[in-house]
């Protein structure tokens, strides 16, 4: 379990920092780059949130191709798969000319680097997900579950940690011309760790158990059209849960900075802190509340994380407006945590809710499409509410629909933390051995 925790985390963490540092990048230094210089700021901007955008779209086209392929011929060699195009993309993000250099070749190419790394991560999150889960005692499945899901303050902490030092090291002119690219040149070891992953990591106890048994009848057709006919109450359910987690997630660590720097006129350093900041106390939360729905129940666990994120919609935009350091960080702090109260038990919770055979397929999707309605276009939501309202209240008010969808998401579902979906004991023992 170590080495299979190890790899759970480290490559979500990896994947999510390739994720993320182009969200700090959006918000920070694409506008300005990537597009015509005679665009208006806000124009500019809404262009680079809407590239970040087409990684969410093509989320669930990954959910759906990695999780085809996971459920058919295993969980390691899909995650290794996802790792390698996203370091690959992630690089070729740091390489990318700019705008005045090839024109408008230069968005285009974004865009398609963009979806290649929405494509990876569609098909990541299952994979780190199950490795970490399907070799996990019954009983702790939350807890081992939550080592995928800690990947994201992980990534998180790391895009800011990265963008902090390269800021500090060089004039804000050299940053801008071309220490921006070297967060994404390290995207490399992903790539490495990809090649450590399938010499050194077998396939997961249940999913060689799956296939002891002769488990032949999912071969003949396509697992992901036999998850959404077999299962399509628990997609759009699992969907309908995440989007609170995804969508406030993303305002509070990429609109945030884009509200902060260029609204509040904050300086980048110190909104970039306050985000690192309430990652590092946010991310223990995750094992924590994890275990306590082993305990007690994924369900009533994510209700009260529910609740309380839609509360601090409200004071969130409040603490920001001060402009004051430790208030940014307060904001963060429990906006970050009650997050995570929902986010640390969902890879379970998507885990329980599908069959092992079906099971890569069925919660890839259910994630991936809550990502888009969450996620995927908050950034640009919340830039038009404000520039409707010239209010941030307004995105509160869109934070607090965002946690309303999911409370009653999960308030209909069946509770999940007591099901059984893995394989015979005598099955489970032959692939151990």
């Amino acid at each position: 379990m170590a080495r299979v925790v190890f790899t759970s985390l480290t490559a979500s963490s990896i994947e999510w920092y390739d994720f993320f540092i182009y969200g700090t990048a959006a918000a920070l230094v694409f506008p300005k780059l990537f597009f015509a210089a005679d665009l208006p700021p806000a124009v500019a901007q809404l262009a680079a949130f809407s590239t970040f955008a087409v990684g969410f779209i093509a989320r669930p086209v990954g959910g759906i191709v990695f999780g085809h392929f996971g459920d058919l011929a295993g969980r390691k060699r899909a995650l290794v798969t996802a790792m390698m195009m996203m370091g690959l993309a992630t690089t070729g993000v740091g390489l990318l000319p700019s705008y005045a250099t090839i024109g408008v070749a230069a968005p285009v190419i974004l865009i398609l680097l963009r979806f290649l790394q929405g494509l990876a991560v569609g098909g990541q999150w299952g994979g780190a997900a199950l490795i970490a889960i399907e070799n996990a005692p019954v009983q702790r499945r939350g807890f081992y579950g939550s080592f995928a899901q800690m990947g994201v303050p992980a990534g998180v902490i790391a895009a800011n940690l990265i963008f902090l030092i390269m800021g500090s090291l060089v004039a804000p002119e050299a940053f801008a011309a071309w220490a921006w690219r070297i967060p994404f040149l390290l995207s490399l070891l992903l790539v490495g760790l990809s090649l450590y992953a399938q010499l050194m990591l077998e396939d997961t106890i249940e999913f060689q158990a799956l296939q002891s048994a002769g488990a032949k009848a999912a071969k003949r057709s396509s697992p992901i059209l036999q998850a959404i006919v077999k299962n399509p109450r628990e997609i759009l359910l699992a969907a309908g849960s995440f989007v609170a987690a995804n969508g406030t997630f993303y305002i509070m660590i990429t609109y945030a900075i884009a509200y902060t720097t260029g609204t509040l006129h904050v300086p980048k350093t110190l909104i970039l802190w306050a985000v690192m900041l309430g990652s590092i106390v946010s991310a223990p939360i995750l094992p924590l509340t994890a275990a306590l729905s082993d305990r007690f129940g994924r369900r009533g666990v994510f209700l009260a994380g529910a609740a309380l994120e839609l509360i601090w919609a409200i004071p969130f935009f409040l603490l920001l407006n001060t402009g004051d350091f430790w208030a940014m960080v307060l904001a963060l702090v429990g906006g970050l945590g009650f997050n995570s109260v929902m986010y640390g038990l969902q890879a379970a919770m998507f885990t329980e809710m599908f069959s092992t055979e079906l099971r890569y397929s069925g919660a890839s999707l259910g994630y991936q499409i809550g990502a888009i309605f969450g996620g995927g276009f908050a950034p640009m939501i919340a830039v038009a509410l404000y520039d409707r309202y010239h209010s941030a209240m307004a995105i509160s008010g869109y934070m607090a629909a965002l946690c309303a969808v999911s409370f009653l998401s999960v308030l209909v579902l069946s509770e999940t933390h007591k099901r059984e979906h893995r394989a015979p004991a005598k099955t489970r023992a032959k692939a151990a051995a």
